[in-house]
C-alpha cells in the first residue's frame, strides 16, 4: 500500500482543492431556489467519477434531484462493494451565526484540529466524506490496486428524506447488486479514538398545525375570550414529557428495545469528557431521561424534540394580534423494533386527542425511517475494524449513533445487503448548524483507510 500512500501525499493538495470547489457549491436540497446549484452539483460528481476512472457513469433523474451512478467491474468473481453518499446538503441558516459565509470554504486551525478544519455547509455531512471516496477510488485505479468491483450511487435528496431513492433501488435491483454497501455519513468518537459505528436510530418527523379562528384578531378585543393557537401549542408540546423527561404519548415505548446490562457498561467505557461536553456546548448542565447517560440518550434511547416553532406576528416592532394559526416541525429519533410509521401514528393520535376543542389541529408526516443495527461479527465489520486499525494505529471501538440514516434499513431489505456505516466525522462537527467543519487530517485519513477495507474485504470475503 506504500504506492496508494505516496500517491495521496503527492495529489493531496489537488484533492484538498476540489473539495473546497464542490463545497463552493450551494446543493441545498430543501429550497427550490436551489435546484439549478443542486443539479450542477450532480454534474460535478459526476465529471469527477469519470475523471477517476469510473464506467458508466450517468446522471440519472428522479422525480426530484437526480442520482449520479458510477461503477468499476474489474473482475465478476471478485465481491462488489456499492458506495452510497448525498451531494445535497442542509439549508445553512441562521446565517448569522457562522463566522464565515457557508458556501466560501475556509481553513481554520481548533482545539480539536490543530492541522485545519474545512469550515463550510457540507464539508463533513456530507459532501467531505462522500468526496474521500472518489479520490480513494482514483488512487486505487492509478495503482493498480482495486481489489474489489465498485459501484457508487450518490444521491441529492438525503437532507430531505430521500423520498425517490427507494423507487430508483427498486428499480435497479440487478444494476445495484453488491456483497456490501459502505457509507462514510457518520463519525469517530475522537481523530486518536477511531470507532465504527454498529447502530442508528431511526426517524419520525412531522409537521404539526394549530388553528384557532379563521383570521387574526385583536389581542385587546379578543384576548382572553379567544384561544391562542401559540399558547396552546406551547402547552401541548410541554406536555409530551412528564417530570422525568420521559415521553408521554401513549405506547410510544412498547417495542423500544432494552439493551442490556452488560451492553451498556461497555458503551460507557467510550471516552467522554462530560465537562468539555459542557463547555463546548456553552450550557451549565446536561438535561435528559432519567436514568440514562449522555451516551445512553443519544444512541439507544427515543426522542421527541421541536426543531422549529411558528405564528403570529414575528417582525421588527409590535403588532398586537392574537394569530389564527401556529405551527411546529417535530423530530422523533428511534431505537430497533420501533417502527417509524407506527410511531407516527401513535403521535397524530395523540396530538388529536390533546387539543383543547377551542382549537382544530393538523398533523403532516414528512418523512421517516427504521433505525439499524449492524453486527460486529460480520466479514465486512471485520474488515472495516482492520482498515481502520491499519490506518490509525489502534482498534476501532463499536459504538451506537444517536443519527439517523434510513437507507441502511432500505440497503438490507430491497438488495439485501449489510452496511458498514465507517465515517471520519467528529460529533463536534457542527453538522446541521453554523460553523459546519471537517477536519482536514479526517479527509485524508479517511482517503487513507477506505483502500485497507477493499483489500480486506476481497481477502475475507
Amino acid at each position: 500500500m506504500q504506492a496508494l500512500n505516496t500517491y495521496l501525499d503527492t495529489h493531496k493538495d489537488r484533492f484538498l482543492n476540489e473539495l473546497l470547489d464542490l463545497l463552493r457549491i450551494p446543493s441545498v436540497s430543501a429550497d427550490s431556489a436551489f435546484a439549478k446549484d443542486v443539479a450542477r452539483t450532480a454534474e460535478f460528481v459526476r465529471d469527477a467519477l469519470v475523471a477517476a476512472g469510473a464506467d458508466n457513469v450517468e446522471i440519472c433523474p428522479t422525480p426530484g434531484h437526480p442520482i449520479v451512478y458510477g461503477e468499476k467491474i474489474v473482475d465478476e468473481k471478485l465481491p462488489t462493494v456499492l458506495v452510497y453518499g448525498h451531494y445535497d446538503v442542509q439549508p445553512p441558516d441562521p446565517l448569522d451565526l457562522w463566522t464565515s459565509p457557508p458556501f466560501e470554504p475556509v481553513i481554520k486551525k481548533t482545539k480539536l484540529h490543530p492541522e485545519g478544519a474545512i469550515f463550510a455547509r457540507g464539508a463533513c455531512d456530507d459532501k467531505g466524506q462522500m468526496y474521500m471516496h472518489i479520490k480513494a477510488f482514483e488512487m486505487m485505479m492509478k495503482n493498480d490496486a482495486l481489489h474489489c468491483n465498485v459501484k457508487f450511487m450518490i444521491e441529492g435528496e438525503e437532507e430531505v428524506g430521500s423520498d425517490n431513492l427507494g423507487p430508483f433501488i427498486e428499480a435497479n435491483r440487478e444494476r445495484l447488486a453488491a456483497d456490501v454497501c459502505l457509507v462514510s455519513d457518520t463519525s469517530i468518537i475522537a481523530n486518536d479514538v477511531p470507532s465504527i459505528t454498529t447502530g442508528l436510530r431511526g426517524l419520525s418527523y412531522v409537521e404539526v398545525e394549530v388553528t384557532g379562528a379563521d383570521r387574526d384578531l385583536h389581542s385587546g378585543v379578543y384576548g382572553g375570550a379567544v384561544a391562542n393557537p401559540i399558547n396552546v401549542l406551547s402547552k401541548m408540546i410541554a406536555s409530551m414529557h412528564d417530570e422525568n423527561n420521559h415521553i408521554t404519548i401513549p405506547g410510544f415505548y412498547d417495542a423500544v428495545e432494552t439493551v442490556s446490562d452488560a451492553e451498556r457498561t461497555e458503551m460507557n467505557k467510550a471516552p467522554f469528557d462530560l465537562e468539555y461536553y459542557k463547555n463546548d456546548l456553552k450550557i451549565n448542565d446536561i438535561r435528559g431521561e432519567k436514568g440514562y447517560t449522555t451516551l445512553e440518550r443519544t444512541s439507544i434511547r427515543p426522542t421527541l424534540d421541536v426543531n422549529g416553532m411558528w405564528g403570529g406576528y414575528i417582525g421588527e416592532g409590535a403588532k398586537t394580534v392574537l394569530p389564527s394559526k401556529a405551527y411546529a416541525k417535530i423530530s422523533m429519533r428511534l431505537v430497533p423494533n420501533q417502527k417509524d410509521e407506527e410511531i407516527t401514528e401513535l403521535f397524530r393520535k395523540h396530538f388529536e386527542s390533546i387539543a383543547p376543542d377551542s382549537v382544530t389541529v393538523k398533523v403532516t408526516p414528512h418523512h421517516g425511517g427504521l433505525p439499524a443495527v449492524t453486527p460486529t461479527d460480520s466479514v465486512e465489520y471485520k474488515a472495516a475494524a482492520k482498515a481502520m486499525q491499519e490506518a490509525f494505529g489502534k482498534a476501532p471501538l463499536p459504538q451506537r449513533s444517536g443519527g439517523s440514516i434510513p437507507i441502511v434499513s432500505l440497503f438490507e431489505n430491497i438488495l439485501n445487503v449489510k452496511t458498514v456505516l465507517m465515517g471520519f466525522g467528529l460529533d463536534s462537527d457542527n453538522i446541521h448548524s453554523p460553523d459546519e467543519h471537517y477536519g482536514v487530517f479526517n479527509y485524508y485519513k479517511g482517503i487513507e483507510t477506505i483502500p485497507h477495507f477493499f483489500k480486506y474485504y476481497a481477502e475475507m470475503k
